[in-house]
């Protein structure tokens, strides 16, 4: 069989060769318009985590797995519906400062949210 003759492709650019710097992808969001209420969202996602654990009982804290807040309503996830019961009654106790943390939210809900499971080998 005859050899195949091969095709002038261009060749990709590599980093290297490539004149723009790279940068961080902390950077390329504070510069995308469309993606900067995505990287707030999750700021005040991480302050409202980080904020629950230091206040919950070390027990309790490593039960939740995420806070949401949304329109003056925090929405706190626990891992399981029995550790849901009890981080409703700590909240209660909480809500005094909540409310200092943030005056908007009027409102904490818990929800059932599982922990993602490592994906199997």
């Amino acid at each position: 069989m005859p050899k195949m003759h091969q095709r002038h492709k261009r060749k990709s650019r590599t980093a290297a060769t490539d004149h723009t710097a790279l940068r961080s992808i902390k950077h390329l969001l504070a510069r995308a318009p469309l993606l900067s209420p995505i990287a707030d969202r999750a700021a005040r996602q991480a302050f409202w985590l980080s904020w629950l654990e230091a206040r919950l009982p070390a027990e309790l804290a490593g039960r939740v797995t995420g806070a949401v807040p949304r329109a003056g309503l925090l929405t706190v996830f626990a891992e399981s519906a029995a550790w849901s019961a009890r981080l409703r009654y700590a909240l209660q106790e909480l809500e005094g400062a909540l409310r200092e943390a943030d005056p908007n939210i009027k409102r904490v809900v818990v929800k059932v949210l599982p922990p993602k499971s490592p994906a199997p080998p």
